[in-house]
């Protein structure tokens, strides 16, 4: 088992700038991938960005240039470092981590875009 807690999110005006974080435990030695998803009211679960164990990364058109995502595998954690945030980043975001067999999922943290 992999438990995942994401911490950073708040409210920030258009333009802004979060760094969420995000803190793995338990069997943390099994874990491949990290990703960082969104959830926004009434839209399906959707992939932000993705980081591999080698640091293989991938992001999704509407965050590219914008967002950058990093893993500190000493640390067993992930970060998304968001720069440029649109109204339309507003969403609860979501860390996952897979271990090839299992996907887990930290709680969500609310990241909110002003006008």
């Amino acid at each position: 088992q992999v438990q995942l807690v994401e911490s950073g999110g708040g409210l920030v005006q258009v333009g802004g700038s979060l760094r969420l974080s995000c803190v793995a435990s338990g069997k943390t030695d099994t874990i491949y991938h990290m990703a960082w998803y969104r959830q926004a009211p009434g839209i399906l679960r959707e992939l932000v960005a993705t980081i591999t164990h080698g640091y293989g990364t991938h992001y999704a058109d509407s965050v590219k240039g914008r967002f950058t995502i990093s893993r500190d595998n000493a640390k067993n954690s992930v970060y998304l470092e968001m720069n440029g945030l649109k109204v339309e980043d507003t969403a609860v975001y979501y860390c996952a981590a897979s271990t090839g067999g299992d996907y887990y999922w930290g709680q969500g943290t609310q990241v909110t875009v002003s006008s």
